[in-house]
């Protein structure tokens, strides 16, 4: 009854798609012009991506950080290291460029030698005065000599703020207004403004200049993501085109795959843009995605078309059958795939859960393209010749298959032994694999904006913000000497720590108001003690309003405070003794009773998502095994074929993780997706195969040796193509400049390829060995229904096409 149902359902599903293919034809059209029109919905990411979910711990206590403070990654540096800055004509233009960055209306101020203010004690109040630090109008050498030592000698405020610690490189520090940080008016004062501004600059005066901060990094990662989709999009329209050409020498079944997988492109853009979703790394991988995976298909259906032509030469029943017969197993083999991305709508990751939804939809979408457009379009054509036949007979694909089954016939024991080897060698290498949370790990490092992040890394001891955040649970509380001589304590920790650079905070200010009342002597560059108290701090109090840049380190209340440190490019083993022992010395510092003190920040939300990602797509991992596992199970009826179909598809992933530990590739989000990805495409193959070994199983009297290598021989030459395309179609990935990317398409293709030949090798070898226990009638008897409609089901077909 199942069966007659599938050969039924499919058997209309056929004649329905024949039958009205001008229809079809209008329907996907109008589907791909209203698809087209959702493209200006399509927003590019202007913020990092948020692994945490919104109601975690972390998560919450960073949103409490930004109520009080404000957005955080507001600051763009420019930085040089040229001792001809301190010329008179250089100077001045390095002046007149951070002046001219002030005028526009998305900075809000900017710290520069040329701009500088200095303290000086009023006489009539208990106040300071802000004076410029550079008091001539007019520069010579001499002049310029003295500034520069009074600067990195006497002005140790300005320490990491203007002037490196080592006194090598100087820089300009620009803060954008905290409002435009994560819109588009970001970009376009980086992209149209800035970046003019510093080329003209460097091309004046012949000084390099190296340009950083959070802004500025993310809008230069996210043009690269933007200018890579295209080239992605072309890279996998040629490759696979040039695979596709060169297995069946025809210009006609390239073209019609072409059309059908940029269908499916433009649909996936308009997904995007229907939904309203941002183009992250992660999506921007949607459409190229959808091409390496629409063109297997394609290979299924040609093919089919084309084999059945050869049979018969009749183009109407051959239409039939392909989808008759193709239909189901393509359906199935798209259904495992999308699930393989589905799993990760399971994670409570906001980027992940939209990638996999939207990657997910477009699989089914472009398996709907591929059994529409490629019947239809046939249809109307005239029947293939001779010539377009040809590579069904070639001799190099026949030898393949030979060696395949001989292997498998004379070799098992070979095949179980390397098996077993690579599995031994596989634990091994797992062993070795490392966590990874940087930040900029995956960023392009051939790109200038990555040198310049290392320069000041190197020059300023760290790029990325680490936060703390300290409420005093009283109004005004930290300007009392004794929280800011806690707080004095913990940033002299942090100094100690080589990840981290200078600390900067309100205590930097008070330490300042006593040099500056002590007539700028920078021996008093120091809190105040006991008895200086009083007279230094209503002092200092005055003096954070009139400085604007430290008046964010206290809040408007003076109950919160905040200490910002910068993080080096740190493993994520070293993080986590640092915050660990940040945490010991805030808790020794900080009496519970008194104080509430958050870690915080970009670089430590992101590592903290970083493990909380990787524990998801474990578990979505999992998930994604499982839903699979009950697939296999509902197709086949039986539970010993569960464990034959999954050891084929498990063992590729335990080589590529072995790999990634020789390797020393670390575990993080892009390469994390690789075992979810490639679980999902590789099990398509078994499926295929088991279903053409249960219907050659019926054909032959349940004769298993002869069931498995006529099984081989059919479904080999398929599992082959559609592995080649995917392999080179996943590689078109690593010409990407994102490490995460090169990856991703590194790993997917390796574990598609393992997963080829433990399909073609390994799953024949387990059937012959287990023949008595599992290949018997009980086992294939009554599927679920028939995934490969079997060959007597033909004359059903005939008799419903008459």
């Amino acid at each position: 009854m199942n069966k007659l149902f599938s050969i039924g359902f499919w058997s209309a599903v056929a004649r329905f798609i024949l039958r009205n293919r001008v229809l079809i034809i209008i329907a996907v059209v109008a589907m791909t012009v209203f698809m087209a029109m959702q493209w200006k919905h399509m927003r590019f990411t202007y913020t990092e991506a948020n692994l945490l979910p919104d109601d975690h711990k972390f998560n919450k206590e960073y949103l409490q950080f930004l109520d009080i403070f404000g957005e955080e990654g507001n600051l763009i540096i420019l930085g040089v290291k040229d001792s001809s800055l301190f010329q008179p004509k250089i100077f001045n233009a390095w002046s007149q460029l951070s002046a001219k960055i002030g005028t526009y209306n998305e900075v809000d101020i900017t710290l520069s030698i040329g701009n500088l203010k200095k303290l000086q004690k009023r006489e009539d109040s208990a106040a300071f005065d802000l004076v410029p630090f550079i008091q001539d109008s007019v520069l010579d050498q001499k002049k310029l000599d003295r500034y520069k030592y009074e600067l990195f000698y006497n002005l140790p405020f300005y320490e990491g703020l203007v002037y490196s610690p080592n006194k090598q490189s100087v820089r300009t520090a620009i803060y954008l207004k905290k409002e435009i940080v994560n819109t588009a008016a970001r970009r376009d004062f980086i992209v149209n403004d800035l970046i003019p501004l510093i080329e003209d600059f460097e091309e004046k005066t012949k000084v390099n200049v190296y340009t950083s901060g959070m802004p500025y990094i993310r809008t230069l990662n996210s043009q690269n993501i933007i200018d890579e989709i295209g080239m992605f999009i072309g890279a996998a329209l040629l490759v696979t085109s040039l695979i596709f050409f060169f297995f069946f020498r025809s210009f006609r079944a390239t073209l019609i795959s072409m059309v059908t997988v940029i269908i499916g492109v433009m649909w996936a853009f308009g997904i995007l843009g229907l939904l309203h979703y941002e183009i992250t790394v992660l999506t921007a991988l949607i459409p190229p995605l959808i091409i390496v995976i629409g063109i297997p298909n394609c290979i299924f259906l040609i093919n089919k078309y084309q084999q059945e032509i050869q049979l018969h030469g009749n183009q109407a029943k051959s239409l039939q059958r392909v989808i008759t017969k193709v239909g189901n197993a393509t359906l199935m083999t798209n259904l495992t795939t999308a699930s393989g991305f589905a799993a990760f709508i399971l994670t409570n990751s906001k980027l992940l859960k939209e990638f996999g939804l939207v990657a997910s939809i477009n699989i089914i979408g472009i398996f709907l393209l591929s059994l529409f457009i490629i019947p239809i379009i046939y249809s109307f054509m005239p029947v293939p010749k001779y010539k377009h036949l040809k590579h069904l007979n070639k001799r190099w694909i026949g030898s393949f298959i030979s060696w395949m089954v001989r292997m498998v016939r004379d070799h098992r024991i070979a095949i179980y032994a390397i098996t077993i080897l690579l599995l031994c060698a596989s634990i091994i290498g797992i062993y070795n694999i490392k966590l990874s949370g940087s930040l900029i790990e995956d960023m392009p490092q051939n790109a200038d904006f990555f040198g310049d992040i290392k320069f000041f890394e190197k020059e300023y001891e760290g790029i990325m913000p680490l936060e703390i955040l300290i409420d005093t649970k009283r109004k005004k509380g930290v300007m009392k000497l004794a929280t800011l001589k806690r707080m004095n304590e913990l940033q002299e920790y942090i100094e100690e720590i080589p990840e981290l650079s200078k600390s900067i905070s309100v205590v930097e200010l008070v330490k300042y108001s006593k040099q500056a009342y002590y007539n700028n002597n920078p021996e008093y560059y120091q809190l105040p003690n006991s008895q200086e108290q009083t007279f230094i701090l209503s002092y200092a109090k005055s003096s954070v309003n009139s400085i604007g840049l430290l008046s964010s380190y206290v809040d408007s209340t003076g109950q919160y405070a905040r200490i910002t440190s910068y993080m080096k490019d740190t493993q994520t083993n070293r993080f986590d003794r640092i915050e660990e022992d940040l945490r010991a010395k805030i808790a020794k510092i900080f009496p519970a009773d008194r104080y509430n003190v958050i870690l915080t920040g970009k670089a430590f939300i992101f590592e903290k998502g970083t493990k909380y990602l990787v524990n998801n797509l474990i578990l979505s991992l999992s998930l994604a095994i499982l839903l699979i596992a009950i697939f296999m199970a509902w197709m086949f009826r039986n539970v010993k074929m569960i464990l034959v179909s999954l050891i084929p598809n498990l063992l590729p992933l335990l080589i590529t993780a072995g790999l990634m530990g020789f390797l020393g590739v670390p575990i993080k989000p892009s390469t994390i997706l690789v075992f979810s990805i490639a679980f999902g495409i590789s099990v398509d193959d078994t499926i295929h195969f088991l279903a053409k070994y249960r219907q050659e199983l019926l054909s032959n009297n349940w004769k298993i040796k002869r069931s498995v290598y006529a099984a081989l021989k059919e479904t080999g030459v398929s599992m082959f193509y559609t592995s080649v395309v995917l392999f080179f179609g996943f590689s078109v990935f690593t010409i990407s400049s994102f490490g995460g990317t090169v990856a991703l398409g590194a790993l997917v293709s390796a574990t598609l390829l393992f997963a080829m030949l433990a399909n073609l090798l390994l799953l024949p070898s387990l059937l012959l060995s287990l023949e008595r226990s599992i290949a018997n009638q009980q086992t294939f008897k009554k599927p679920a229904f028939e995934i490969i409609p079997s060959e007597d089901a033909d004359t059903v077909e005939d008799s419903q096409e008459e």
